[in-house]
């Protein structure tokens, strides 16, 4: 991550905060950086040099329209700054930014069928107060080769209490 991303990331941070609407233009941003993963020709368009600054701003006003106005703003200054490379880098820091302030931890729950919001309610307060965090923001992943159990990944640290890894535990005991 660059210098220039963490700067564009803490600005668009701290307006949105001072204007109580860093949770709205975290889910625009989330949608934002998903646009440009699932379409790198958007981004292919948006540097090329044949399209006119005004016709970039266009496009941009025309695909992310609905965005919050600080989103909007930000991508426009982006492509005027020819920045737009770096959207994904800025999403991230934004987000790591805003989980700091609000005490938030992302995490992967793998699980062989989808949670429930009491499960999810659960796991986030356990595993909050064992990482000294408030809650997680927990995205669910469907894997039935857990074959039963969970496996959590929050950061780089693994939580795995799944019925596989329990097999490939006992597996290895057996063997070694």
């Amino acid at each position: 991550m660059s210098q220039a991303s963490e700067r564009y990331a803490l600005a668009l941070f701290e307006i949105a905060k001072k204007h109580g609407a860093s949770v709205e233009v975290e889910l625009d941003l989330r949608e934002v950086q998903k646009a440009f993963v699932a379409n790198p020709e958007l981004l292919e368009l948006l540097s090329s040099p044949k399209l006119e600054a005004t016709e970039k701003k266009n496009v941009i006003s025309n695909l992310f329209g609905q965005a919050n106005v600080y989103v909007l703003n930000t991508l426009q200054l982006l492509s005027d700054r020819k920045r737009l490379n770096e959207i994904s880098p800025i999403v991230d820091e934004y987000i790591r930014l805003d989980n700091a302030d609000n005490g938030i931890e992302d995490a992967k729950v793998y699980s062989v069928s989808p949670l429930t919001d009491e499960q999810r309610a659960s796991i986030s307060s356990v595993f909050a107060k064992k990482i000294g965090k408030e809650a997680l923001r927990i995205e669910n992943i469907i894997d039935p080769s857990l074959i039963g159990g969970l496996r959590l990944q929050i950061g780089n640290r693994i939580f795995d209490s799944s019925v596989s890894a329990k097999l490939e535990r006992l597996q290895r005991q057996l063997i070694g």
